[in-house]
Parts: C-alpha cells; sequence; structure tokens
C-alpha cells in the first residue's frame, strides 16, 4: 500500500476536502460524512494505524460504488487505465480516439501539469486533468470530483488514466468495471512477479510496444507462466499503436465490455 510514500495521509486530507467541499447541484444520493483528519503521527502504534488505513478503503470503497452506479444508470462503461509511467497510456489512447465508434471521454491522473488532458482534447475528445499534488494513485473521491467536469449524458465510455505506478494505484477501487494494465516490452518480462497486487486484479493485460520485442530479451511466454499463479482470468493482448490488428482487437474488447455492462446493469 501507500504506508512508505505518505500518500495515505493525503488521502485522509483529501477525503475531507472532497467531503466538505461538495457545494454544487448532484442529480444522485451522496452517502458522505464529515470526518476530522488530523496530522499522522509516525509513533502511531500497528493496530491504530490499520484502523486508520481501514476507515480510508472503506470509504473510498463506498464512494466507488456510488459511482458504479452512476455509469451503469447511464450506460457508461468505465475502464482504469495503469501501468508504470513510459507505457504508452496516453499514446494508446489518441489512438482509440482515432477509431473508436463510442463516444469517449478521459480523467487524467498526474502528480502534476495538464500535459496528457492537453493531448487527448487536441484529438477532439472530453478531458479533464486531475492533480494529485503527492498522491501516487487516483481514489474514488477525485474521479468523483472529475466526473463533474465532463458531460456524463453525452459519453458511452470513460477512461480513467491512473497516476504512473505499478503499486498504490491496484489497492484503490475507483468505481469502474474493467482494470487494464499496460505491460511495455522494454520494461522487462519480469514485472508481473514483481508487482503481483496489480496484475492479480487486472482484467485485461496490455503488452505494449510490441513492435519493439525484437530489440528486446522478452519472454511472452514468461508472462504467461507467471501469470498460471497469478490471475488466469486476465486475458493478454500484444499491442502496438503501429499495428492496427492489435488496435483492432482492443477495440473489440471495448465493445465487448460495453455490451456486457449494458446487460449487467439491467438485471
Amino acid at each position: 500500500m501507500c504506508d512508505a510514500c505518505g500518500c495515505h495521509s493525503a488521502d485522509l486530507n483529501q477525503n475531507q476536502t472532497n467531503e466538505q467541499d461538495h457545494d454544487h447541484v448532484h442529480d444522485h444520493v451522496h452517502g458522505h460524512t464529515t470526518g476530522t483528519a488530523g496530522s499522522m503521527n509516525p509513533l502511531l502504534d500497528d493496530k491504530k494505524h490499520q484502523t486508520i488505513m481501514t476507515n480510508i478503503l472503506d470509504k473510498n470503497d463506498r464512494e466507488a460504488e456510488h459511482i458504479r452506479e452512476h455509469l451503469n444508470a447511464r450506460g457508461i462503461l468505465g475502464i482504469n487505465l495503469m501501468s508504470s509511467p513510459g507505457s504508452g497510456k496516453t499514446s494508446l489512447l489518441e489512438k482509440t480516439a482515432e477509431v473508436l465508434s463510442l463516444r469517449m471521454a478521459v480523467l487524467e491522473g498526474d502528480l502534476e501539469t495538464s500535459r496528457d488532458a492537453d493531448r487527448i482534447r487536441a484529438k477532439g475528445v472530453p478531458a479533464y486533468q486531475i492533480t494529485t499534488g503527492r498522491a501516487c494513485h487516483l481514489d474514488a473521491f477525485m474521479v468523483h470530483h472529475g466526473l463533474h467536469h465532463l458531460d456524463a449524458g453525452d459519453i458511452d465510455l470513460l477512461f480513467v488514466e491512473n497516476v504512473g505506478n505499478l503499486v498504490c494505484p491496484a489497492s484503490y477501487d475507483i468505481g469502474t468495471h474493467r482494470n487494464v494494465v499496460l505491460l511495455s516490452v522494454p520494461e522487462g518480462d519480469d514485472k508481473i512477479a514483481k508487482y503481483p497486487v496489480m496484475f492479480r486484479k487486472a482484467d485485461l493485460i496490455l503488452i505494449s510496444k510490441w513492435d519493439l520485442h525484437e530489440y528486446f530479451d522478452f519472454s511472452f511466454d514468461r508472462i504467461q507462466d507467471d501469470l498460471k499463479s497469478l490471475n488466469v482470468k486476465s486475458r493478454v493482448i500484444k499491442i502496438s499503436i503501429k499495428d492496427r490488428a492489435s488496435i483492432d482487437e482492443w477495440i473489440a474488447y471495448l465493445e465487448e465490455s460495453k455490451k456486457s455492462i449494458l446487460k449487467d446493469s439491467k438485471k
């Protein structure tokens, strides 16, 4: 989790801010409560610290479910896009925008700058930048806030490009329907075993920049072997933005997932 990097403190402050600053009009019901977030004491005993973290995650999970209900009611597919920095998330979204027939929007998560959101908007796609400051992941409260900057009545698919990080984002449900993790060829084929929490929660793993695999010592067999003991349900696609066939396979996955969530929301 985020015990070492300090963003659990940011979560407390973020939750407090988001809960207290909702002065805009909603067309749906909130279950928010207002709490007091004091400074974190580094000498807290393990039990108290665990209680604090449990409370943070419980509140986050409730907010995530609220977001999912909101998306379901509007027939919007939510995709949580996660990876290390530089794996090609934004480039993939740019390419997706060029060929996807569904109406898409993007919430971009970064510590600073609006550069990724600017790139997406340049493709004619609605995008809102969430800057986290020092938090190395997005949480459900941040996503909820970002949604109020998008017209949910005008989209079929919501991408949330999470902060580049193979650790912390995996611990936070942000209210989406699918977790998609990019693993780029230049990163190496050992990352699944090294970062099991992230890949255990993946519904789809995209082996990105596949056009470079002949220049690296990268074993797809090793990827498959590591997944056998970790996540046998995850689908794996070798993808390159330069290869239209692999992009078409990715688009087909999105369209299939869209139909699936529509079917489930009507039950």
